[in-house]
């Protein structure tokens, strides 16, 4: 009567979602992953270090759409209703930041083609059938300079700027590890971290470690990179760099995107006087420190859009793998015994509580 029912193959962002929704609904889970904590993240640039550590954290479905579906945008809409939730039953365990008070899209003058590019693809992409509906309320909104300086005082250099009003960031370090403290202390949890947590291949109601094979009535995979080849799909590594900078007296107050011909800089505040600057994507399953050319790209355009980083100092970077499908598009399998959900790529944070969602749903859990 006491032994797991559920078991949990990783855990990271939609690990730990999973598993925490379960415990709360009474079920016994097992979560195994091959890092030796879920509250303390694993060193920067390590193998077991779970993409969610890595991740900026911006909840933004309407500036997705550039390389999503109307499913992404639909599973992102849901979960900004979600995390909200999420993070007022998670404060009083450790407190999470969370903000929706929209992003920015960013373009310097002679970069008008790119900026033009982004914005006719979610202008096509939010008229289609299944979004039409929603196409006003969630459209890029133009912002005059004197509209601009009075959302971000102190973006200066883009000449066009437009607003993306229904979309928003949370901390991302603060969410996982106040989801790991949630698991960590509940009861009905037991772990499996370490060495004895690495799951080396799932089946339906099983899953095996070095230690052997373990049986449960059902088994959730979401090893992310982890997972590879396996029944339903192949996922392969996305490199994605992320630079934290402290940068004192700078009041930036939501996620900013420079739409630019070569790179896809973002900047999103972090609070403490924090600012994360980082590239979308780069298709790299490479996991070694931040290159000397990415840092200056990367930071040179940040600049460019706040001149007030020249003084920001570099505390961290990392760089981290995002598990994507051939497509891009998440894998989502259920099956008697084992439900396979993977493929997040950069949408994590923007989809992952609706998928865990619509998962328990369908499982009846």
């Amino acid at each position: 009567m006491n032994a797991p029912s559920i078991g949990i193959a990783g855990a990271g962002l939609l690990g730990r979602l999973l598993a925490w929704q379960l415990l709360e609904r009474g079920h016994r889970v097992a979560v195994f992953d091959p890092a030796s904590s879920l509250v303390e993240a694993p060193p920067a640039y390590h193998p077991t270090r779970a993409a969610g550590w890595t991740a900026a954290g911006m909840l933004s479905p309407t500036a997705e759409l550039e390389c999503a579906n109307a499913q992404v945008f639909a599973l992102g809409l849901r979960s900004l209703t979600l995390w909200r939730d999420t993070v007022a039953r998670l404060n009083p365990i450790s407190p999470v930041s969370l903000s929706h008070a929209g992003s920015l899209l960013l373009a310097h003058r002679g970069d008008e083609g790119a900026a033009q590019r982004v914005l006719g693809l979610l202008a096509s992409k939010l008229s289609i059938e299944q979004l039409a509906t929603q196409a006003a309320q969630h459209a890029p909104q133009p912002l005059t300079p004197i509209g601009l300086h009075a959302l971000e005082p102190d973006i200066h250099g883009p000449a066009h700027a437009w607003l993306l009003p229904h979309e928003g960031h949370i901390h991302t370090v603060q969410a996982m590890a106040a989801l790991g403290q949630a698991i960590t202390q509940h009861p009905l949890a037991t772990l499996h971290l370490g060495a004895a947590g690495g799951v080396q291949t799932t089946g339906p109601g099983w899953l095996r470690t070095a230690a052997g094979e373990q049986r449960m009535a059902h088994v959730l995979d979401v090893r992310g990179t982890g997972y590879r080849t396996g029944y339903h799909t192949r996922i392969r590594g996305v490199r994605g760099e992320i630079f934290w900078l402290h940068a004192p007296g700078l009041p930036l107050s939501r996620p900013l995107r420079l739409l630019h011909p070569r790179w896809r800089v973002y900047i999103v505040p972090r609070g403490g006087d924090m600012v994360v600057v980082g590239a979308t994507e780069i298709e790299s399953e490479d996991r070694s420190p931040v290159s000397v050319r990415s840092t200056l790209e990367l930071l040179s355009a940040a600049h460019s859009v706040l001149p007030a980083l020249a003084e920001a100092r570099i505390v961290h970077s990392e760089a981290n793998l995002r598990p994507a499908t051939p497509d891009n598009l998440p894998c989502v399998h259920h099956s008697a015994g084992l439900s396979v959900i993977n493929g997040l790529f950069r949408h994590g944070w923007l989809i992952a509580p609706a998928l865990v969602e619509q998962a328990l749903h369908t499982l009846g859990l």
